[in-house]
């Protein structure tokens, strides 16, 4: 009995290697470097930074250690509801694509914040300070898998998931108050982008869809950092929304009378 109580609980466990890594991996780090103290706590998160500073003495180490480093307060406050993201993720596309699509949020959009940041420090948009600035943890990462679960989405409610985060973005990047907020918005992109190159994903089932809501709402979270898009992101996300539905209603109408 204890055997088969055990391996009920095991098995659904298996499939999701990745997320539970993950968040141990976050759960170890951040007990440790709490553990050292905050100065010490400081240096760690800035040497781990992917900063203009570090990523132009080829600290490129960064592009990884970074997304094991979190300035993002208490742990238990978002890893849950990252926990939930990186499991429907596993769960629809297996452990290897749920890695790619986590890379290419974080190293991708990592890489092309990095790249405007240069271009705005040399044109004088932005003060050269900003190549100092903390930029450590899993938000890029996330917004990528977020994004990469597009094709999972079924056909028919597409347009409207499209259009709803295309609409959250928009009123993100339209109010950013910092480069972070740009990297959001690019890694959801960049995972948008590497959906349609996934394949085709599990089915649902209602465990995955308990887990898709609260990723969503962890999604939400993540991207609408600041109290002005409390109220703004959704209203842009729900015109977005409709906006996908009744371009997907007015495609499909076509695609109908093509047949």
């Amino acid at each position: 009995m204890v055997l088969k109580c055990a391996s009920v609980i095991v098995a659904p466990l298996a499939r999701i290697p990745v997320t539970l890594t993950y968040a141990a991996s976050l759960v170890a780090v951040t007990t440790v470097l709490f553990a050292l103290g905050p100065q010490t706590q400081d240096r760690v998160v800035f040497a781990a930074s992917t900063n203009l500073h570090n990523l132009r003495h080829g600290h490129f180490g960064t592009l990884v250690g970074s997304a094991f480093v979190t300035d993002a307060g208490p742990v238990y406050a978002w890893l849950p509801g990252l926990m939930c993201l990186l499991a429907v993720a596993e769960l629809m596309w297996r452990s290897s694509r749920t890695l790619l699509a986590l890379a290419v949020g974080h190293v991708g959009a990592t890489a092309l914040v990095a790249v405007g940041l240069v271009v705005a420090i040399d044109h004088g948009w932005v003060p050269a300070e900003v190549s100092h600035d903390i930029d450590v943890g899993v938000s890029y990462g996330a917004a990528g898998v977020l994004g990469a679960l597009t094709a999972a989405i079924p056909r028919p409610w597409r347009p409207v998931w499209i259009g709803w985060w295309l609409g959250v973005a928009a009123s993100v990047a339209a109010t950013a108050t910092g480069f972070t907020d740009i990297g959001h918005v690019v890694a959801l992109l960049l995972g948008m982008l590497l959906s349609a190159r996934l394949g085709r994903p599990g089915g649902w089932t209602t465990t995955r869809c308990v887990l898709m809501a609260l990723a969503s709402a962890f999604g939400l979270l993540l991207l609408t950092s600041s109290e002005s898009l409390v109220l703004a992101a959704p209203a842009a996300g729900a015109v977005g929304g409709l906006a996908g539905y009744a371009v997907g209603n007015a495609f499909g109408g076509r695609q109908r009378d093509h047949l």
